[in-house]
């Protein structure tokens, strides 16, 4: 067995500071979000990919695929939106194994009015601290980190028909 690749001391600093500049940027997100509209951030994470999609209609597996959950986090999702009127579930015409989640009026409206406040506390806790080279800058190094991050769907997460490209 080969010896760990400890972290240096400057490799540490920059994991922690990455690892807790997103937990806290997604918590005050999450924080404003439901204050200001009443979505959480799950919620809003299976709202904004319908509310974009033709007819605000998704393949289960394509927007859970969309917002990186595993099957059943993404199903109880659905089901409490579902109580709340702002998806509804549907079969899919093309294939019965399938299925099919829809933004409701209810859900369309609640992205409609919580979307503007998201973007702008995006734009304050986040672009707003960066000059457009830093953005640039980051865009690249992120872009270069997930390029080679390896394919993390397994059977238990998804069904392989999930898995294909």
């Amino acid at each position: 067995m080969t010896e760990p690749r400890w972290l240096d001391q400057r490799e540490a600093r920059l994991w922690l500071s990455y690892r807790d500049t997103h937990r806290e940027l997604m918590r005050a997100l999450e924080a404003r979000m439901i204050s200001n509209s009443g979505l959480s951030g799950a919620d809003y994470a299976l709202l904004h990919p319908l509310s974009e999609a033709e007819n605000g209609l998704l393949r289960t597996r394509d927007l859970g695929r969309s917002v990186g959950w595993e099957r059943s986090r993404l199903s109880h999702q659905v089901s409490r939106m579902e109580k709340r009127g702002l998806v509804c579930r549907e079969e899919c015409s093309d294939d019965a194994r399938g299925s099919m989640v829809r933004l409701t009026e209810l859900g369309r409206k609640a992205i409609d009015a919580a979307a503007p406040d998201h973007v702008e506390a995006v734009r304050s806790y986040f672009f707003d601290r960066l000059s457009v080279a830093e953005q640039e800058q980051l865009t690249t190094l992120l872009d270069r980190i997930a390029a080679d991050l390896p394919n993390t769907c397994t059977p238990a997460d998804c069904d392989p028909v999930d898995c294909e490209e």
